[in-house]
């Protein structure tokens, strides 16, 4: 794909924020949005600029002083700095206590980790930062919990520096957060070792509606799991392909399988001798960048031109990223060039990135930054981390000089996708891991931290556990198991935080709450705002609700064209439910034809509904079943009570 380099009158362009689903933003910016900061003729050099391509590879420790890892993973005590040991040793507790519902250990382990955050260690101070805004063993306190991060953050703690700028986007104090993502994402960055980041953990949402989602909890069952057992066997029996997918597997520890290097490299080793390409490939980026070898630039030349030669044009990257270093093959800069051309004309979004790079920097042409940023929307659009970086960048540059304020929100939201790309994203993998061996306990404080960092996946099902297991959940409060109105108030904070997200099932909940009166104060006004939002995620269920309310005047104004006009809404986006929505749609019309028999046309269709209801228990896959206002029709004309859910 070839990007011409004419003037460039407006940029129109997608970009692809990683949200509850694939939802794409178009936004309009004319060119000097992008290049005020970035203009030909300054150096603005990045610090970035020798870490060109890839990074030196960095341990976890490096990376995320005071990582969870060494305990989730049950690592040897060699790997842990001795200073850190108490913290190390506290957090093993704290993990244990609530893994097995014990709050005497959780009390002792908060205690231990607090004595650490007092003597000034920056990990145990963003772990009080946690407790705190938990409530656990704690009262609950925002302003202890900030404090804490704040000093977890000036000590160098990345998990302090992501909740502190998740929090201040909540706050919507943009220029704040985007210092924070800006630092975080580029340490993010270094721990891609490989250019297509299969080393990134995508969290899983281990519900679908109210119930849980077998069908991918099905296929992330590690070692165990019967689709990776017949992909081994096949590798066994010589298959190169599935060599190379083995590979991958304990590689990059997909699928809830360990991480192991040694198995790794066997598998993409045998895979190479019998021709697989992308084994080549992908040996060859290892022998680059050293990453558990040690570094062999001639051995990465020769496996990437195999590659390359073999009919691998993705291969061209990893060979123009040595031509541009001098590893291995003397520094050329034109075929360094040439290389990642052919990529990018294969679409590859690592090839536009370089190609960007290249004018950016001016290395072997002309600087052009728009050129530059055109490579970099087309790999940003296609969810390459290092080309959503350089926009946002771009972004953030422009916004302080403009004083633009969504020019600086979107330079926020791409910072964050980057940010949530980093080590610290593999607690998803052993909260999902932890909840597969029935550890809801552990499960739900692992996605309980990340969703103090702002992931909203995790956010969701930090909550969906509470509200599912209940007391089962193991969450803990400030005395004991957390209470039924704790447990309801902790859920009803991490719905709102995935709703303001774009979670659609998230804010139906938060609606149904303040409806309901379920944790939260009942208020219908506000019920109907938490409505209108999933109503724009179009949540037929929202949708529903909305028109039921605008029928009998709840929290919104009394007005039955508008009912009708949301009960519509509702069957055009979930024509599945189009049953109990023609039933509404009937005592509607019965109501404005028919006043006098209107209550009596209600309560029928009511406990048809009713009946309905009873025989088709919805899943909540995104469906309108009326179950939650919507199921209760005759509430306003009699004191009856909400369905069972």
């Amino acid at each position: 794909m070839s990007v011409s380099s004419h003037k460039i009158i407006a940029f129109t362009f997608l970009l692809y924020i990683h949200r509850v689903q694939a939802q794409y933003f178009i936004l309009n910016f004319s060119d000097e949005d992008f290049h005020n900061g970035f203009d030909n003729n300054s150096t603005n050099e990045d610090s970035n600029y020798e870490k060109f391509g890839q990074t030196e590879p960095r341990s976890d420790q490096d990376l995320d002083p005071g990582s969870w890892r060494p305990i989730l993973e049950q690592l040897d005590d060699s790997v842990v700095h001795p200073a850190l040991t108490p913290y190390y040793s506290a957090l093993k507790k704290m993990v244990s206590a609530a893994s097995e519902g014990n709050f005497m250990l959780m009390e002792e382990a908060v205690n231990e980790v607090n004595a650490s955050a007092s003597a000034g260690d920056p990990p145990a101070r963003s772990v009080m930062g946690f407790v705190y805004g938990m409530g656990m063993t704690r009262e609950a306190n925002g302003t202890k919990s900030f404090q804490q991060h704040q000093l977890a953050a000036e000590g160098g703690n990345m998990q302090s520096k992501m909740a502190l700028a998740f929090r201040y986007v909540q706050l919507d104090m943009h220029d704040k957060a985007a210092k924070l993502y800006a630092e975080v994402a580029g340490t993010a960055l270094s721990s891609f070792l490989i250019s297509k980041d299969f080393s990134m953990v995508v969290p899983l949402r281990i519900h679908r509606g109210a119930e849980e989602d077998k069908d991918v909890l099905r296929r992330f069952r590690g070692e165990d799991g019967e689709d990776f057992k017949i992909l081994e066997y096949q590798a066994q029996i010589g298959h190169p392909s599935a060599m190379y997918r083995t590979g991958l597997f304990y590689y990059f520890s997909l699928r809830g399988i360990r991480h192991d290097h040694a198995k790794a490299m066997y598998w993409f080793s045998e895979a190479a001798e019998k021709r697989e390409l992308r084994s080549m490939e992908i040996l060859g980026e290892i022998y680059a960048l050293g990453t558990g070898v040690e570094k062999n630039y001639t051995k990465a030349f020769r496996c990437l031109t195999l590659a390359a030669e073999g009919g691998l044009y993705s291969a061209y990257t990893g060979l123009g990223y040595l031509y541009l270093k001098g590893y291995g093959v003397d520094k050329n800069y034109t075929k360094a060039r040439e290389c990642f051309e052919k990529v990018s004309d294969r679409e590859d979004p690592s090839g536009m990135y370089y190609l960007g790079m290249l004018y950016l920097k001016g290395i072997g042409v002309k600087r052009d930054v728009k050129q530059a940023t055109k490579y970099f929307l087309v790999a940003s659009n296609a969810g390459l981390p290092k080309g959503m970086y350089q926009i946002a960048k771009m972004l953030h540059a422009g916004a302080e000089l403009k004083k633009n304020p969504n020019m600086l929100k979107l330079a926020v939201a791409l910072y964050k996708s980057v940010s949530e790309r980093g080590p610290w994203s593999s607690l998803s993998r052993w909260a999902l891991e932890a909840y597969m061996k029935g550890d809801v306990g552990k499960a739900f404080i692992l996605y309980s931290r990340m969703s103090e960092l702002g992931y909203e996946v995790a956010q969701s099902n930090a909550a969906w556990i509470l509200d599912k297991y209940g007391k089962r959940s193991m969450c803990m409060g400030v005395s004991g198991f957390c209470t039924d109105k704790e447990r309801k108030e902790r859920a009803h904070a991490l719905w709102w935080r995935a709703s303001k997200q774009g979670n659609d099932y998230a804010a139906l909940l938060v609606g149904d709450a303040y409806y309901y009166g379920r944790g939260k104060e009942r208020d219908f006004v506000r019920a109907a705002e938490a409505y209108m939002y999933a109503k724009s995620q179009l949540n037929a269920q929202a949708m529903f609700n909305l028109g039921y309310m605008h029928e009998y005047g709840q929290g919104l104004p009394f007005d039955l064209n508008l009912a009708k006009s949301y009960y519509n809404q509702a069957l055009e986006n979930e024509p599945v439910s189009k049953f109990p929505i023609m039933l509404a749609l009937v005592r509607l019309w019965v109501r404005r034809k028919y006043v006098d028999v209107s209550i009596m046309v209600t309560l029928l269709l009511a406990s048809l509904i009713t009946v309905l209801h009873l025989f088709n228990k919805r899943s909540q896959r995104r469906e309108v079943t009326v179950d939650s206002i919507g199921a209760d029709v005759a509430q306003p004309l009699v004191e009856s009570a909400a369905f069972p859910n």
